[in-house]
């Protein structure tokens, strides 16, 4: 592997006529949520598709939403490898290839789309690649098409707001760990919980004992063929649940404070005693 600095140099060796790095964001699952703007830039005659998959004999979730959607994968089309791991070294390896392998079409003049389920800017793997090809040639052009994200689309599914008025609302991947959910369900009125697999039985037992049960949904795969929803998330104790999952938490009970052009004023101890007693 060369070293970054020398790959860095020759990358920046050809930009005139360069190819458009293009962030197509698809929605979460359903093809009806893909935006006008994805679908003229995924249409275009001069387009190169991109899309993640996790390993060589996966598929690409992404990419079925754009088939599922009526698209037709051009001839000119790539896989880009990004492994599950939190392995840093090996990311960085498989970032770079993907990076490489972008710019020597976008080299050619030819535009790249790199297919994104949900939002291109929440969470999504494109950060990283646009990051990465841009540190090997800071004068590439990198555009990205906002898209429908999985929450809002849950949201939508559920017929349950995220936020009304002057509601709270937080938006973590349940990865920071149970402590991290415990301390937000007292600060906000809605958590949404992103990716809970790893820790769903324990995200449920923490909710039973703050008596959030009621209050809570879980949703898979939103708008796809395969969502599946469960107002009862304590049936889900001990179950399979797919990656693309999350879970919206609504906290009624939650202390308040006075609000004050348009916020709300935080009580101090003295004044949260009198309010409790």
């Amino acid at each position: 592997m060369p070293k970054l600095h020398l790959l860095k140099a020759k990358m920046n060796m050809t930009n005139n006529n360069m190819g458009t790095l293009y962030g197509v964001s698809l929605g979460p699952g359903d093809p009806g949520l893909i935006t006008r703007r994805a679908w003229e830039v995924l249409q275009q005659d001069n387009i190169f598709w991109t899309y993640p998959i996790r390993n060589k004999k996966s598929d690409s979730y992404a990419l079925d939403i754009a088939l599922r959607g009526g698209l037709t994968l051009p001839d000119d089309n790539a896989a880009l490898i990004f492994p599950m791991t939190h392995d840093k070294s090996k990311l960085a390896k498989y970032w770079l290839n993907a990076a490489q392998t972008v710019i020597e079409v976008l080299q050619t003049g030819q535009d790249v789309a790199f297919l994104v389920e949900g939002d291109a800017s929440t969470y999504s793997t494109f950060g990283h690649l646009a990051r990465t090809v841009n540190a090997l040639n800071e004068n590439i052009n990198v555009q990205t098409i906002a898209g429908v994200t999985s929450f809002n689309a849950a949201s939508a599914r559920l017929q349950a707001p995220l936020a009304d008025v002057d509601d709270t609302l937080a938006i973590i991947p349940a990865g920071y760990g149970i402590h991290i959910i415990d301390e937000l369900l007292q600060q906000f009125d809605t958590l949404v919980l992103l990716k809970v697999k790893p820790l769903l039985d324990d995200i449920i037992t923490l909710l039973g004992s703050h008596n959030l049960l009621e209050h809570s949904r879980f949703i898979e795969k939103a708008g796809s063929p395969e969502e599946r929803i469960f107002d009862d998330v304590a049936s889900l104790k001990g179950q399979k649940v797919n990656y693309l999952s999350l879970m919206i938490v609504k906290n009624p009970e939650r202390q308040r404070g006075e609000i004050i052009r348009g916020c709300r004023k935080k009580l101090t101890d003295i004044e949260l005693a009198e309010k409790q007693a």
